[in-house]
This record gives structure tokens, C-alpha cells and sequence, in this order.
């Protein structure tokens, strides 16, 4: 249980060490995607790639090789559904949550907020940590597709273009 043989060890530094620098720069190959900030798409990608390349250090049944594969099969499988969703609306709508207004003009939307599942507690948080203390200076808070929340002061607001396909259901 403590110790098997110096072998295990051994094999665990020599394949974690590569299995690490093939990780490392598949990732800087595979682009900025890769590292963005994550919708639930990219939280599962990464989780499986953590996954896998713990599978690869721990389990001397599988080959360097195999697990090697197992995590280009995964980088590939995110750029290819990356770059569907970027050129495909109906495969960016299953992969990619829309953006969610839940303050409007000061007035939280209370039946978004349930849809949701955020607390009123956390919008007001959001709107404090953008350094502002008066919800009535909010001109928007936005849910967005990884689960960050945007405060949009009334003094940035404009025309509200950046809110896109949300526009609609402000009046």
C-alpha cells in the first residue's frame, strides 16, 4: 500500500513528464480557445483531460502511446467542436448557453433569476465588486454563457448594442 517498487515510481516521473510537456504544447497548438474562460462545453473537455492524464500516470495498463492519443482524441474533438460552433448557430446553441438578462434598468428580473438559479444576493455582489453601491446606476447585469455576471453601468450603456439578441426583450 505504501510502496510497490522504485519501477512505478520511476515510470510515474518519466511518463508524467511527458505526458506533461505533450500537454503543455498541444494546448499552446490547439489555441486560445483551449484557455479561454470556460462554458460547460470547455469545463467538461478539461475535466476529461485531467482526467485522462491522471489515468496515464497512475495506470501502468495504459501505454504512454494510448495516452497520448486519449488526449490529442479530446483537443481534437474540442477544436473541431469549437470551430462547428463558431461557423454553425444550431451546433453553438447545443454546445453554448445563451446569455441571460437578469437586471434591467435597475429591477432585477426575478423570474430569470429563478430559470437560473442565482440568488439575488449574488447579482448584488457582482454589482459591488464592479464598484458600484446604487442598483439604480445599473443599466444591466448579464448572465453570460460561462456563468460570469456583467454589470453594465447606465454611463456605459450606449445603445445597448453589445447586448445583441437580449435588445429585444428590454422594452
Amino acid at each position: 500500500m505504501w510502496f510497490d517498487s522504485w519501477s512505478d515510481i520511476v515510470r510515474v516521473l518519466l511518463v508524467g513528464i511527458a505526458s506533461y510537456a505533450f500537454l503543455i504544447v498541444s494546448i499552446r497548438v490547439s489555441g486560445k480557445r483551449t484557455l479561454a474562460q470556460l462554458n460547460a462545453f470547455d469545463f467538461i473537455v478539461t475535466v476529461a483531460l485531467g482526467s485522462t492524464l491522471a489515468t496515464i500516470l497512475l495506470t501502468s495498463d495504459v501505454a504512454f502511446v494510448e495516452g497520448i492519443v486519449a488526449l490529442s482524441l479530446l483537443l481534437l474533438l474540442q477544436a473541431v467542436v469549437a470551430f462547428a460552433a463558431a461557423v454553425s448557430r444550431r451546433i453553438r446553441k447545443l454546445t453554448t448557453s445563451a446569455p441571460t438578462l437578469v437586471l434591467w434598468d435597475g429591477q432585477m428580473d426575478e423570474a430569470a433569476l429563478l430559470r437560473q438559479r442565482i440568488a439575488r444576493a449574488d447579482v448584488e455582489q457582482a454589482i459591488r465588486q464592479s464598484g458600484t453601491g446604487d442598483l439604480g446606476t445599473v443599466a444591466a447585469v448579464v448572465l453570460e454563457s460561462n456563468g460570469k455576471l456583467s454589470v453594465i453601468s447606465r454611463e456605459h450603456l450606449g445603445d445597448a448594442s453589445a447586448l445583441g439578441a437580449l435588445r429585444p426583450s428590454l422594452t
